[in-house]
């Protein structure tokens, strides 16, 4: 398989290599980052979610691409296209986007420039008819973040994600279709 690497103004996306691992979940796996993920992982928990996103790209060709500032190399977090996998979903086997940045990369607009490139990488290399994001409805960045891409909330497509207990439980979806993308 083709090594994924995909560069915008101040970021590269690409995959993973096993040392991007511990740093992963070192910058990302904190109470801040995870408040509205589940919380922080332990052991059992990281290990799940590494298995996960190489399953997806085993299966799929791609999955979550490693988020890396070009001036520095520093290992930002994650965003990338799947397949959704949720248990119970109702956007089961549909293009989702999703994205995680550790905390000192917030508010500098990496997430955007990141998520803007997965967007048109969906379209245009992945053709996807429409791309979905799932978020909860207290995470106002995440779900501010796809209001800012141009996605709208789709309330009818709304689950409930069985892996994860209260106050995470209840999925809200948003979307976008490939015929309404305007790239910011």
């Amino acid at each position: 398989m083709t090594e994924f690497r995909h560069e915008t103004t101040r970021l590269i996306l690409r995959d993973w290599r096993e040392e991007d691992w511990p740093e992963f979940f070192r910058v990302t796996n904190s109470p801040a980052v995870m408040r509205w993920l589940g919380g922080v992982m332990d052991g059992e928990g990281m290990a799940r979610q590494r298995a996960r996103v190489e399953g997806c790209r085993a299966a799929h060709g791609h999955c979550f691409w490693v988020v890396e500032r070009r001036e520095d190399r520093a290992l930002l977090g994650f965003c990338g296209i799947k397949r959704a996998d949720s248990p119970g979903s109702s956007i089961a086997g549909r293009h989702e986007i999703g994205w995680r940045l550790r905390e000192d990369a917030w508010g500098r607009g990496y997430a955007r420039e990141a998520a803007t490139a997965t967007v048109a990488l969906a379209f245009d290399h992945f053709a996807a008819p429409e791309v979905f994001a799932t978020t909860i409805a207290e995470n106002t960045p995440s779900w501010g973040l796809m209001e800012r891409l141009g996605m709208r909330r789709r309330p009818e497509l709304d689950y409930a994600d069985i892996r994860y207990p209260p106050p995470w439980r209840q999925a809200i979806v948003y979307a976008l279709a490939a015929a309404d993308w305007r790239p910011a």
